[in-house]
């Protein structure tokens, strides 16, 4: 039995050693990634440093060759050099002559003959005295100014801020090469190292890293684990799969083809010694029938509600009409034009309020609300229709998407379209009118209802009509929409942001 398990998991054993040879790659793959990252920020810190410096010594050299500056300059260059290198910064300025202008306390390390301070090179590596020396020449060529950088600082700014283990950093120039960091340990192995040039271009940046020495040990103790693993992990699914989650997987595809008002019998399917599973099987059984009779109920009752609503809307609507004809039958009567226009104008209201439960009533089968474009429609030929005899020719042109809206917000657009409407056809009867209802850019419960009319223009006539009545009403209505109406009296716009149904 020992000897049939182990063949049946020697293919098992087969997979992990692939898996963790995979995973031994990608990790160098990500160790790899890591080094180039790390380099390439060394290396910009690095060149920026270098330029930081490099304008400073420029700056001072240029000062110092044309004389406009003396040696406060010097003292500048040296706390802003001694800012960056906590050992001072070392500077030394000459000119043409050999004779040092200023510098830095500390004796100038070897490698560099006078000779050679004028160099053109922006930077030059000093292996033999372990520095980095930086130089500017003055535009006229008459002052060098000389940077010197220790190991010990080049390591401080090229550290890497990731922490990478036993790594070594190295600056090449040419043939030159100057060591900047030691790894931690002296281990032998395989090595990876990349490099990024700085700038000047001609220095690289180099940075190493050795792995540690691969021994019995270790690959005992990476492959060990993982083979009893995996023997546990299949020797435990295999009882678990059989016990329990077959028994679920069945149980949870039985729930999950449930459809309301149908009665779940998972328990006939599922067969496991495990009570808990058959219990639980048998409470999805008890919680199906029970959501059956509720939904039963509630179609029963969502029926008898939408009767009462649509009976509601209806009656609303023809009371509205009664009161409408009444008031329509007292204007007949009247003989004085202002009672006549007094009625007309209570018509229109009681007529826009109609009109509202009229699209109400018609859409609410779908229950998507009340449809914009019919509502303005519906209301735009009620308000002509009852409009004083010189507006009877008033146009109205109607823009809108296909949009939806809640009757809370129908019922005082209602009123605000017959508000605007009626004071252009009091202010300039022979203009006409644009409606345009659209949705905002990037959004769907938000639109943007626009009234447009040349009778809408800034005037001494609709001044006083607003300050009259019409502005108290439109601002309540305005403050009924949760939203600010906004006036253009050069073009006659009246603009308000309103809220629709996705």
């Amino acid at each position: 039995m020992f000897l049939i398990l182990t063949l049946a998991l020697l293919p098992l054993g087969l997979i992990a050693l692939i898996a963790s040879l995979q995973a031994i790659r990608t990790a160098d793959l990500e160790k790899e990634a890591l080094l180039r990252v790390s380099v390439t920020q060394s290396a910009r810190k690095l060149t920026t440093d270098l330029a930081s410096d490099r304008t400073a010594l420029m700056l001072t050299a240029n000062a110092l060759s044309t004389g406009s500056e003396g040696p406060e300059m010097c003292e500048r260059l040296a706390i802003f050099l001694t800012s960056h290198d906590r050992e001072g910064g070392r500077y030394y300025i000459y000119d043409r002559s050999g004779r040092r202008l200023c510098g830095s306390s500390q004796a100038e390390p070897v490698g560099l003959p006078p000779a050679a301070r004028f160099h053109a090179a922006p930077a030059q590596l000093l292996p033999a005295s372990g520095y980095l020396l930086s130089r500017a020449v003055s535009n006229n060529g008459r002052i060098a100014a000389l940077a010197y950088y220790s190991r010990s600082y080049l390591e401080a700014i090229t550290s890497p801020t990731t922490a990478l283990q036993n790594r070594q950093l190295s600056l090449r120039q040419g043939e030159q090469l100057l060591i900047v960091s030691r790894p931690l340990s002296n281990l032998q192995g395989h090595s990876t190292s990349l490099s990024a040039r700085l700038d000047p271009p001609d220095i690289l940046l180099t940075m190493t890293l050795r792995d540690p020495p691969v021994t019995l040990a270790r690959m005992l103790s990476l492959f060990l684990p993982l083979v009893m693993w995996f023997a546990a992990a299949a020797i435990g699914w295999f009882v678990v799969n059989r016990l329990l989650i077959r028994p679920l997987v069945v149980l949870r595809r039985t729930v999950a083809a449930y459809h309301p008002g149908e009665v779940l019998e998972p328990t006939r399917r599922i067969r496991t010694p495990a009570q808990e599973i058959v219990a639980l099987g048998d409470t999805f059984r008890a919680i199906s029938e029970d959501v059956a009779t509720h939904e039963a109920e509630m179609a029963e009752g969502l029926e008898t509600q939408r009767k009462l609503t649509r009976e509601v809307h209806h009656r609303v609507k023809n009371n509205l009409q009664i009161i409408a004809s009444l008031i329509s039958l007292h204007a007949r009567a009247a003989h004085e034009p202002e009672a006549v226009e007094a009625y007309a104008s209570i018509q229109r209201r009681v007529d826009a309020l109609s009109v509202v439960h009229r699209n109400h009533y018609a859409e609410l089968e779908e229950h998507r609300g009340v449809g914009v474009r019919s509502l303005i429609s519906e209301l735009s030929a009620s308000l002509r229709g009852t409009a004083p005899a010189e507006a009877r020719r008033f146009g109205i042109q109607i823009d809108s998407d296909n949009l939806h809206i809640s009757q809370d917000v129908a019922v005082p657009i209602a009123f605000l379209l017959t508000e605007l409407v009626e004071l252009a056809m009091l202010s300039d009867p022979r203009t006409a009118m644009r409606i345009s209802v659209q949705l905002e850019p990037g959004r769907d419960d938000r639109a943007v209802l626009h009234i447009s009319s040349p009778a809408l223009r800034e005037s001494d006539e609709m001044s006083a009509r607003i300050k009259e009545r019409y502005g108290r009403v439109l601002t309540g209505l305005s403050r009924q929409l949760r939203a600010p109406l906004e006036h253009d009296a050069a073009v006659g716009d009246y603009a308000i942001v309103i809220t629709v149904i996705p």
